[in-house]
């Protein structure tokens, strides 16, 4: 031991003082607050002893105080889940707040230029103050640095997101831009211009938790994909959360090994749609019913709750799946739904998901609210999302497939491989009231009993048009199926047009509506 080189110590020490971020009484605050430390926080969410740190030993430069922390508030590198690859930067709040600075965004944009080069997924743990004050433009132009990278790897490697404390300012853009966001609920905390900025402006008087609390995002403003009860939750449900992706744009999502029989029947299935079309059923039931038992993970389930994305597992290859709620407002199509239903949609085309779609949807809502806020140019977006995606793409009409309805979820004039429909389907332009008011308005008009004219026109419009079998004998409808045997039926597509390739002509990028 005497001819050890006393620089080794050296670096001990220094890795040592790394390890403790701002020191062990900001670690016993943090503690103090029911929160773990960054490097907790990558404990959990790797494999164990998978994580190599990288830039340990970075500064802020010109440290005012003379004895700046090492690593400067972040912690960065690469480890493995479930065995695969990943790059992580964990913000540390005891360094700081957390607060970005110009060393503290090049270690970020560092990992995050490695995901990317080398085809990982990149995960963000994000607490922090927002920028730090004292670095003036330099902290903004990281912020910048960042927000450029999301924008260039989206759709080539999944970003993904965990709010684990606060997330201010500017800041919050970066999440924004990410697919998924994972929030723990009464701990994390977004907002663009905090309550006391908001008193000043405007005299609302609100506190953290109402302006951007995780119920907040979740239920309202449909930035959260998912909430947990505490960051253990949410750092295990990332790690489950990757189970569905693929490392990136050229690969497939990992296979899952199941027992659950892909002919499996679901009898209850044939009795899930009421008779009387004007009685709502959960949709869920019946999404739980075909996919692998205990697979479907939903996103943002507050929000739109009219519209359901979320992923699941068809013979242990995962899926997207996008659906009406017949529960809630009737399934129709609003703003809020397209948004979340059109975005979902270029998730999974980005990353190689089929997309399997349940509908059941009147239409879009009607109202002067919603024309004034755009429904148009946001239904367009879902009209654009499903056409512009060429992974496999199922369709089951499940009841009413109505109008501009019909044709935005996924119909096969916009290129869906598979159409199916069950025996309740109902696909027209309109109901049999609406359209029987204006094809015989006259007839109404004229005669001695409208009501039961009435009746009898609604009937007969039922039978000659709602009905599966008309669209099917004009080939908008491939087979009519019981709705028991749905899972095998969707399994069996799946199989067949697992491999299909499509292209579509060279440009640079399209240009959706936004």
């Amino acid at each position: 031991m005497a001819n050890v080189d006393p620089r080794i110590e050296e670096l001990r020490q220094m890795r040592a003082k790394a390890q403790q971020g701002g020191g062990q009484d900001r670690i016993d605050r943090q503690h103090a607050k029911g929160k773990l430390t960054a490097r907790e926080r990558l404990a959990i969410l790797l494999d164990e002893g998978s994580f190599t740190e990288l830039e340990a030993f970075t500064v802020q430069q010109n440290d005012p105080t003379g004895d700046p922390a090492l690593g400067d508030g972040v912690v960065t590198g690469y480890g493995t889940v479930d065995g695969r690859t990943v790059y992580v930067y964990a913000q540390d709040f005891t360094v700081q707040g957390g607060a970005l600075g110009e060393m503290h965004s090049r270690k970020i944009c560092r990992v995050m230029d490695l995901a990317a080069a080398n085809g990982s997924p990149i995960i963000g743990l994000i607490d922090s103050g927002g920028a730090r004050i004292q670095e003036g433009v330099k902290s903004l132009g990281g912020y910048a640095e960042i927000f450029k990278r999301n924008a260039q790897y989206s759709g080539v490697v999944p970003q993904i997101s965990l709010i684990l404390g606060p997330c201010a300012g500017g800041a919050a853009y970066s999440p924004a831009m990410t697919d998924m966001i994972i929030m723990v609920d009464k701990q994390s905390f977004m907002f663009l211009t905090g309550p006391q900025v908001i008193k000043t402006v405007t005299g609302e008087e609100t506190d953290f938790e109402s302006l951007g609390g995780a119920q907040v995002h979740l239920n309202q403003s449909g930035t959260a994909h998912l909430v947990t009860k505490d960051e253990e939750d949410a750092l295990q449900m990332a790690r489950y959360l990757l189970g569905y992706l693929p490392s990136n744009n050229v690969e497939n999502a990992p296979y899952v090994e199941t027992d659950d029989a892909p002919d499996r029947l679901a009898p209850a299935l044939n009795e899930l749609v009421p008779l009387d079309p004007g009685t709502p059923y959960n949709m869920h039931t019946a999404i739980e019913a075909v996919v692998d038992q205990g697979t479907f993970l939903e996103t943002q389930s507050g929000f739109a709750r009219n519209a359901i994305v979320g992923f699941a597992r068809f013979e242990g290859y995962a899926v997207g799946i996008v659906a009406q709620e017949p529960s809630v407002m009737a399934g129709v199509v609003d703003i809020d739904a397209a948004d979340k239903i059109s975005r979902f949609v270029r998730f999974c085309d980005a990353f190689n998901l089929p997309i399997v779609t349940f509908i059941d949807s009147p239409g879009f809502l009607p109202g002067v609210s919603q024309e004034h806020g755009g429904i148009i140019r946001h239904g367009a977006k879902v009209l654009y999302a499903y056409s512009e995606a060429n992974v496999p793409k199922i369709s089951v009409v499940t009841r009413k497939a109505y109008g501009g309805a019909y044709v935005v979820m996924s119909s096969k004039s916009l290129g869906t491989d598979m159409y199916f429909a069950w025996p309740s389907a109902e696909i027209a332009v309109m109901g049999a009231e609406g359209a029987t008011n204006i094809l015989h308005r006259q007839e109404l008009a004229d005669a001695d009993d409208p009501q039961a004219e009435k009746e009898r026109l609604e009937a007969e419009y039922r039978q000659r048009y709602l009905n599966p079998y008309a669209a099917a004998s004009a080939g908008y409808v491939d087979d009519v199926i019981e709705p028991a045997e749905t899972r095998w039926m969707v399994i069996k597509a799946l199989r067949a047009i697992g491999n299909k390739t499509e292209t579509h002509p060279a440009r640079k990028h399209g240009n959706m509506p936004v």
